[in-house]
């Protein structure tokens, strides 16, 4: 919201400089971003008028005038196209200092004195316009210092409201606030209600109550469109960054900066029958005003007349029913819409407007028939014409519903850290135009007026005090609270420590978005619905993920891009999985490596990372809480792994997880060009392990079996090892595969596990007897359930 100060202050008029009442506004929420003086620096500018033009006698472009101030008369040359007698323009006289550090002084053009410069406005950094003299009005009088004139010594404020504070997109609302800020009375305008002086109506339908609960409609007949704004409405307007078109649409214009309702002006004879809102019809064609056209949606709100639509309600009016030098009967249009009706409309058809962004923030819902009044009144006054009787289509049940709010004194000595005078409380409360009651000791029932959306519980009021009285004068306590020692879970790990065990290892941690591409999705889920985001950021971020490993992905070939060919990730975060009735959220720990096993350098081999390192990971992991024992790799399927290198995670016959290659179809779909290996893992089943126990080392000595075994080529090695555990007894302190072999001198079909076995007693040394047993007892388990003999 960009305002002028000078046009503030007509309301309020506290007795503080500019710089403390911008400080004031940011510190009270309303955060200014710039101070914009009117126009540049000079002196010496008085209102010119043009007596007389000739032709230069050497020059075409230029013009040898003769120029008024009231009086004395000089000649000036001038090249503006648009110089001419009887115009009233800035005469910048000998002596003057514009913007620039440039001064006038006597000069010779073509050989023809000038004794001064006629100005554009660019030149007095009034505006931009740079195509000829500024224009002044016929009855400005000559010889009067500019500056006086057009009340320069003014500033532009630009104030970045967040948005929830629709209110203060109006004079009145800001006003609002500087008065109750410095206990200021506010001189909000007279606004009387004009008589109608005839019966001429439009009838008006309004089809889509809830988008639209009420609409005001009036004709105004005979206008005069020839007659120029006002200078003071044109420089408000400048100043708020609005463009003076023509003095219907300043009009309108001016009461949306004044009181906050934006309001439209159609021109009466193009609308035929009368005016009905409506939703618009799917692909219905509507030409805006800026030349545009755009094809309507189902869902858009429009207002229509009995053919066709007119206008995108609450954003922008059709060009061909639009106020035009030809117009000579208006109708006027005032209406609350719909907050939901009308957000993200605008965007939508590529569209930003001033009356989307007030529409799209609440405009107060009680408004509409006082600025009919103020538009019309000022419409009568400056371009003339008959008002006819305003017509209102309202339904109270669709209208906002206000309810009180109970306000207690020790909430807001909770809150705030100090005790409110009760008299102050209730002062700057009715301050912000809030009914005030008390309700009993301490405590008050508050009513909320219409045009405060954003208040609706009792903090609401809290925050509206604490702003108000200032948030730099509340007391600074520190907090107090009982800190006890927070109980922590042996058995068990937590995150951190699982993230830096994956540092240690290599990996470096990567944080990417929750939302992706819905094309990636599908090639990670193939089949299944994503869950989409109703507004997305963008549309390859409109898809929650269901797995951490698209995100990872993404990275790994951002990395692979530039030149880094050893790659290790991993990321801890939420995935989503099913629609938002049923929508399962799990906190899920996944990794992708691919490259050399090992960093380059002059003693490591340059071999290449295969599905075991990733394994090895993964059991470090799953073996940190204390619990390796109790997971199992088993072979499985995965729609994104690789058919024949995939192992599902499982423990206590759940699955908690996957590892595996990339499948080599999903690899050639991403342009990955080297094998890529992950994992991903349920974190809460990973974290939870076994209280550790201490036990005294054994003094005694360790006995080790190695067995060397021939099994079919499907027996899986974790099953075959679960067995030896099995029968090894109570005192096995250590098993491992140490060695696997097909080959030469063994049946094709069988394979070759070699185990070691490693026993300690703690309270005696074992004798060979006992292991022998044991060992015997392990190679019959084998044989019976794998058909497993002892190699020779």
């Amino acid at each position: 919201m960009k305002f002028s100060e000078q046009w503030l202050r007509s309301w309020v008029n506290p007795e503080v400089s500019r710089d403390e009442l911008v400080a004031r506004l940011s510190m009270a929420g309303l955060e200014v971003d710039s101070v914009t003086p009117a126009a540049g620096v000079f002196s010496g500018v008085v209102v010119g008028e043009v007596l007389s033009t000739e032709q230069h006698p050497d020059a075409d472009k230029l013009r040898v005038c003769q120029i008024s101030n009231g009086a004395e008369t000089f000649q000036v040359v001038c090249g503006a196209p648009n110089v001419r007698p009887g115009l009233k323009i800035p005469f910048a006289m000998i002596g003057a200092e514009l913007p620039g550090d440039f001064k006038i002084k006597k000069a010779k053009l073509r050989g023809v004195e000038s004794n001064g410069m006629l100005c554009s406005a660019s030149e007095l950094q009034i505006s931009e316009e740079n195509d000829g003299l500024m224009e002044l009005p016929s009855d400005a009088q000559a010889g009067q210092d500019i500056r006086v004139y057009l009340e320069l010594d003014d500033a532009s404020i630009e104030v970045d409201l967040t948005p929830n504070r629709g209110d203060c997109l109006s004079l009145v609302g800001l006003a609002r606030e500087v008065g109750a800020l410095y206990d200021a009375p506010v001189a909000r305008p007279q606004i009387a209600a004009v008589a109608p002086s005839h019966d001429d109506v439009r009838p008006i339908e309004v089809l889509a109550a809830q988008a639209c609960p009420r609409y005001l409609g009036r004709v105004v007949r005979n206008v005069d469109l020839s007659k120029p704004t006002p200078l003071w409405m044109v420089e408000r307007l400048r100043r708020a960054d609005v463009r003076s078109i023509d003095a219907a649409v300043d009009i309108t214009n001016y009461v949306m900066l004044e009181l906050g309702q934006p309001m439209h002006a159609f021109d009466l004879a193009e609308i035929n029958g009368g005016i009905r809102v409506r939703m618009a019809e799917e692909g219905e064609k509507l030409v805006l005003l800026d030349g545009q056209e755009v094809s309507l949606r189902a869902d858009t709100l429009v207002i229509a007349d009995h053919n066709r639509a007119l206008a995108i309600a609450g954003v922008m009016g059709g060009e061909h029913s639009g106020v035009s030098a030809k117009t000579c009967d208006l109708f006027l249009e005032s209406a609350f819409f719909d907050t939901i009706a009308i957000a993200g409309k605008a965007r939508s058809y590529g569209l930003h407007t001033d009356s989307s962004h007030r529409f799209e923030r609440g405009v107060d819902w009680q408004l509409a028939r006082e600025a009919m009044e103020r538009a019309t009144g000022l419409l009568l006054a400056i371009i003339g014409g008959e008002a006819g009787p305003i017509i209102e289509v309202v339904d109270q049940h669709q209208l906002p519903s206000v309810a009180p709010v109970t306000l207690r004194v020790e909430r807001i000595e909770q809150m705030l850290g100090l005790k409110m005078d009760d008299a102050e409380i209730v002062r700057l409360l009715a301050a912000l135009g809030l009914g005030v009651s008390a309700s009993g000791e301490g405590q008050w029932q508050v009513t909320v007026p219409s045009h405060r959306f954003d208040i609706s519980i009792e903090v609401d009021l809290i925050e509206e005090l604490a702003r108000l009285y200032g948030y730099n004068r509340l007391p600074v306590r520190y907090p107090q609270a009982r800190l006890a020692p927070q109980p922590k879970a042996e058995a068990g790990v937590e995150l951190p420590a699982l993230r830096r065990l994956l540092v240690a290892r290599g990996y470096q941690e990567a944080i990417t978005y929750s939302f992706i591409d819905p094309k990636l999705f599908e090639l990670f889920n193939p089949g299944v619905e994503p869950l989409m985001l109703a507004n997305p950021i963008s549309a390859d971020m409109a898809a929650m993920r269901s797995s951490l490993w698209p995100g990872l992905i993404k990275a790994l070939e951002h990395n692979l891009n530039r030149q880094q060919s050893r790659v290790r990730l991993f990321e801890s975060g939420l995935r989503f999985v099913g629609q938002l009735e049923g929508l399962k959220q799990e906190q899920m720990l996944a990794g992708v490596i691919c490259g050399g096993r090992l960093p380059e350098g002059w003693a490591h081999t340059r071999d290449d990372v295969d599905f075991y390192d990733v394994k090895a990971d993964v059991e470090a992991l799953l073996a940190s809480a204390g619990a390796g024992n109790s997971f199992a790799f088993v072979p499985g399927e995965h729609a994104v792994l690789h058919p024949g290198q995939t192992a599902r995670i499982e423990r206590e016959g759940r699955v908690v997880g996957f590892v595996g290659a990339i499948h080599p179809e999903l690899s050639k779909v991403l342009g990955l060009d080297q094998p890529v290996f992950m994992f991903e893992l349920v974190l809460g089943e990973i974290t939870q392990g076994v209280m550790p126990k201490f036990q005294e080392l054994s003094k005694f000595p360790e006995v080790r079996r190695d067995l060397a075994v021939l099994v079919d080529r499907g027996v899986s090695a974790q099953d075959l090892l679960g067995l030896v555990r099995e029968g090894a007894g109570e005192w096995l302190t250590d098993l491992k595969l140490f060695d696997v072999y097909h080959g030469k001198g063994i049946d094709p079909d069988r394979k070759s596990l070699a185990v070691g076995l490693t026993w300690q007693h703690p309270s005696r040394t074992l004798n060979d007897d006992e292991v022998s047993i044991t060992t015997q007892n392990i190679l019959t388990s084998l044989e019976q359930r794998f058909n497993a003999t002892l190699r020779k």
